[in-house]
C-alpha cells in the first residue's frame, strides 16, 4: 500500500500554523480539530511540525505561559516528511527509526497531508480485512468450482 493511499482512506483536511502564533493557539487549533499535530507554514513554505509531544517540551523546559510561548521556539525543524509514492512499510520503518508519530506528506513543494501512525495502523487493518475477506471467500468457493468441472 502506497502513503497516497493511505491519504485517500483518512481524506486530506489540512491543519497548518504560523511560526509566530503562540503555541497556546496551536493547543486551541489542534484541541478543536482533534489532530495531534499541525504543520508549520511560513511564506508558503513548510518550516516545521507542532505536535503534542513538543508542546509538553516546552512546557518542561520552564514555558508555563503558553500564549509567549511561540510555535517557532517548540516546532521540530525540518522534519522528516513521505513522498506520496512510499510504501508503507517504508513509512512505518521511517516513523520508528526517527520517533516521529506524524509525518507530513509532501509532493515537491506541495503538503499534501499528514499521516499519522494511527492512519498507518488503520490502513494496515483495513489492507488485512481485505485480504482477509477475498482468501475466505476464495476458499468458500473452491470446491464448488472443482465439482462444477466434473
Amino acid at each position: 500500500m502506497l502513503v497516497s493511499e493511505i491519504l485517500a482512506i483518512k481524506g486530506k483536511v489540512l491543519f497548518t500554523i504560523a511560526p509566530n502564533k503562540s503555541v497556546a493557539e496551536a493547543i486551541e487549533i489542534m484541541n478543536e480539530q482533534d489532530v495531534g499535530s499541525l504543520v508549520v507554514f511560513s511564506r508558503g513554505e513548510m518550516v516545521g511540525m507542532l505536535t503534542f509531544r513538543q508542546v509538553l517540551q516546552g512546557v518542561q523546559k520552564g514555558s508555563a505561559d503558553l500564549h509567549a510561548l511561540t510555535v517557532e521556539a517548540v516546532m521540530i525543524r525540518n522534519p522528516f516528511v513521505a513522498s506520496p509514492n512510499m510504501e508503507m512499510d517504508e513509512l512505518r520503518r521511517m516513523m520508528v527509526e526517527h520517533h516521529q508519530r506524524y509525518l507530513p506528506v509532501m509532493d515537491g513543494h506541495t503538503l499534501l497531508g499528514v499521516v499519522s501512525f494511527h492512519d498507518v495502523a488503520k490502513a494496515v487493518l483495513e489492507e488485512q480485512s481485505f485480504e482477509n475477506r477475498m482468501l475466505k471467500n476464495y476458499i468458500r468457493n473452491w470446491p464448488a468450482q472443482e465439482e462444477e468441472e466434473r
